[in-house]
């Protein structure tokens, strides 16, 4: 009884909170993500102290707490805030979000900045006084909203393109690594801008698939496709360069795969043939058993 209320008391305040500071201690001695023990109005934080798919910046993530134990469809507006602080209590950096915030939802249960602040000026900046990081977490829930409401809705507006919630990570991951990407993008009309959004994505799934499992025809359609992006004004050197590698292992996965059925047809003959001669052998020793025959005492006399 005594457990249950306290875990009660702590959801309340874990609700009614709208902030916290982090501390990181011994900080340029972190490899891997490190997750705060404080949770804010159900959500915690992820700290990358060696970067995430950005791996020369510091990153960190807003994430919701226990999502399973929310009702299925559950979606909340959450504007965030991570402010970088020294041990003195001077905010050195802020990254927050627009004033409408994120939309968390089950297909998207984490959001935040993969590219908060350069690795190699943190120490120089005044932000690890005794190698500590403290990174002070902002929450305010601007609004929950029903199932009903995003029905048919359920779009993201990243950098002027309009795409489903489900694929708003990803989305947001290519603007950080190549930022410049649509910047000659020619098309206005939203729902045409979509639509060249939604072939990009098909074309990154399509190069997640084994080289080898490539034929001709996928091929010539990806680069069908890459050529129609790029004439529309996407920026997709990176692209064109990863099809071409990908287009070259299944060459050589092709080549490879071709020499080893050689290899294999020319072992097969080998023991074909060797059996051929085992067999002839035992022919012969058959017509010959005075080879083998061993002379007694009175054939000897």
């Amino acid at each position: 009884m005594g457990n249950q209320m306290e875990k009660s008391l702590s959801e309340t305040r874990n609700q009614k909170q709208t902030s916290f500071t982090f501390e990181i201690d011994n900080f340029s001695e972190k490899e891997a993500e490190i997750s705060s023990s404080i949770y804010i109005r159900m959500r915690y934080v992820t700290v990358h102290p060696k970067g995430d798919y950005c791996c020369d910046h510091l990153a960190v993530y807003l994430n919701v707490a226990s999502p399973k134990s929310l009702k299925f469809g559950w979606k909340k507006r959450v504007s965030y805030g991570f402010v970088l602080l020294n041990q003195s209590g001077k905010e050195l950096q802020i990254s927050s979000t627009p004033e409408e915030g994120s939309l968390f939802c089950d297909e998207t249960q984490s959001w935040g900045y993969p590219k908060v602040f350069p690795l190699s000026k943190l120490k120089k900046e005044g932000f690890l006084e005794n190698d500590k990081l403290i990174v002070k977490v902002e929450v305010e829930i601007v609004e929950a909203v029903h199932v009903e409401e995003v029905t048919g809705k359920g779009m993201l507006r990243i950098k002027g393109f309009e795409v489903p919630y489900t694929q708003g990570v990803l989305v947001s991951k290519i603007f950080v690594k190549h930022p410049d990407i649509a910047v000659d993008f020619k098309p206005k009309n939203q729902v045409v801008k979509t639509a060249y959004m939604n072939v990009l994505l098909g074309l990154i799934e399509t190069l997640h698939k084994p080289p080898c499992s490539f034929t001709d025809t996928m091929l010539r359609n990806a680069h069908s496709e890459l050529s129609e992006l790029t004439e529309a004004g996407f920026k997709l050197d990176w692209l064109k360069k990863k099809l071409e590698e990908v287009a070259l292992e299944r060459k050589n996965a092709i080549a490879g795969s071709s020499r080893v059925e050689e290899l294999v047809e020319r072992i097969k003959n080998m023991e074909l043939a060797l059996s051929d001669l085992k067999v002839e052998l035992k022919k012969e020793i058959a017509k010959s058993p005075a080879v083998s025959k061993v002379l007694s005492f009175d054939d000897i006399l």
